[in-house]
């Protein structure tokens, strides 16, 4: 990281990618030396996302330099990039369309209108819908029906995604409660202060911005879970859509955005409700037996 301490925000094609590229060949020389080889190649050449020059660029300094040639083959013209996307279609391959880079992750997603939720993993490990995890069991399962002959067909869908950065819940002036927001839980300005007005069918309504709560009893029954504790639901949470499942059994609105939140005991108090998350259009693949 530190190589490319102020180019954080070059764009792609630009000096921080002859840095890594530097760094990279640097490594991969070494090794063809090591292994007794005389030539050493790169996927990246493979990549729109790179520039060709630069690649040869670095490529010839390492000959210079290490004696290892490199073998810069230009993949992508005469149609090659359109052969590449053909071919990851018929095969249903993943093909990443990003760099492995954090720096330029990062820019990518901010120009697409999009977080960068490819970085991100819960403590509780639940595998999250479009995830990296949620691939990974999706390619996982395909290895095993291509094992078994079986015929599939991975599809992709648009929906609306949602991820949660932080909840707290504090009574008083600064007693913090152990709380848990069921997904799609979304808040306006991401704050509410106010107190529970009434109850129906334990159900408890909130008198700011539609929120609900639940004790931890009633989401045990819902959920068919025995849960001690808001801290052993925050660690262990049933899956996606198991609490999606639980949250239309709350709120039966399929369009619904309003926070549900589940405490252990119901407080008859003040209560400040900070809750950071995020609604966003998205993609996911579908793995489907034919």
């Amino acid at each position: 990281m530190s190589a490319v301490k102020g180019l954080e925000r070059e764009r792609e094609k630009g000096a921080r990618c002859e840095v890594c590229f530097d760094r990279r060949f640097e490594v991969s020389a070494k090794k063809a030396l090591e292994l007794g080889e005389k030539k050493f190649t790169t996927t990246l050449l493979v990549s729109p996302l790179k520039s060709q020059e630069q690649l040869k660029k670095s490529g010839e300094a390492f000959f210079l330099k290490h004696g290892v040639e490199f073998i810069a083959l230009d993949y992508r013209s005469n149609g090659g990039s359109q052969d590449q996307a053909q071919v990851t279609k018929e095969e249903m391959l993943y093909r990443q369309d990003y760099c492995g880079c954090i720096y330029g992750l990062t820019m990518q997603r901010e120009d697409q209108g999009r977080i960068m939720d490819e970085m991100f993993s819960p403590i509780s490990n639940t595998t999250l819908p479009a995830s990296i995890e949620d691939r990974l069991e999706i390619y996982t399962k395909r290895v095993e029906l291509e094992e078994k002959n079986i015929a599939y067909k991975i599809v992709k869908e648009k929906f609306l995604n949602y991820r949660i950065f932080s909840l707290n819940l504090t009574k008083g002036k600064n007693e913090i409660i152990p709380a848990y927001s069921l997904c799609y839980s979304m808040l306006d300005k991401k704050k509410a202060d106010g107190r529970i007005e009434f109850e129906d069918k334990n159900i408890y309504y909130f008198n700011r911005q539609e929120i609900k709560f639940i004790d931890l009893k009633h989401f045990n029954k819902l959920c068919r879970s025995n849960y001690k504790s808001i801290k052993e639901l925050i660690f262990n949470p049933p899956t996606f859509d198991k609490e999606l499942n639980i949250r239309k059994l709350i709120d039966p609105n399929p369009y619904s955005l309003s926070p549900i939140i589940i405490v252990d005991l119901i407080c008859d108090t003040k209560l400040t409700i900070t809750l950071n998350a995020t609604t966003y259009q998205d993609t996911k693949e579908k793995l489907m037996i034919i």
